[in-house]
């Protein structure tokens, strides 16, 4: 493969000292076969670029969003429905069926509210289920804010990993429930949860 010709003859560059013997600037160089001439061309991806904002990046520009606690103020809108400050799944017990088939995996679910001591709430994974499938029917618009909950498995359901994998997905579900006004403040959730409390 050929080289692609000049299109111009290069500039001498001012940053770098002529040679005594080098030809006048109206002569044209002679090439040597081992050294390239050097151009006066300076690459773009060499030049500094400064991009001024534009009318609309400055007008789809948004203010910092600040977040802000209201959880004591029961005068605030969007906290008035929150009973809860925060949800913890500590441990868990398996059961065994009374065959010795059939065991299955028992969550002791903390519930800290606002006002009061905290609550315990021993639930099974098809009632994390059955309490989703009950909110999905009930707040269909906000479907997006209910998480799914952590898969299933016949083979690895005993098994320490899995069952911590599942605590962790579990209790992010049960906090982004009990966080949301929405929810929290709904009879099917309060219903849910003070109905199971030990």
């Amino acid at each position: 493969m050929e080289p692609a010709p000049e299109a111009a003859s290069p500039a001498p560059r001012p940053d770098l000292p002529t040679p005594p013997d080098a030809p006048a600037c109206s002569e044209s160089p002679t090439p040597s076969t081992n050294s390239r001439p050097v151009s006066a061309v300076v690459p773009p991806y060499w030049q500094r670029h400064e991009r001024n904002a534009s009318r609309a990046s400055q007008s789809s520009l948004v203010p910092g969003i600040t977040l802000e606690d209201h959880a004591a103020d029961p005068e605030c809108e969007t906290s008035r429905g929150l009973w809860a400050r925060s949800v913890s799944i500590e441990d868990h017990c398996v059961v065994q069926g009374k065959t010795g088939v059939g065991a299955y995996v028992v969550w002791n679910c903390t519930v800290h509210t606002l006002d009061g001591g905290p609550m315990v709430v021993r639930l099974r994974y098809s009632e994390f289920d059955e309490l989703r499938q009950r909110l999905v029917s009930s707040f269909p618009h906000a479907r997006s804010a209910l998480p799914a909950l952590p898969p299933k498995s016949v083979l690895f359901r005993f098994r320490p990993t899995f069952l911590e994998n599942r605590r962790v997905g579990l209790e992010y579900f049960l906090n982004c429930i009990l966080l949301n006004p929405e929810f929290s403040s709904s009879p099917i959730v309060k219903d849910f949860l003070f109905g199971r409390m030990s």
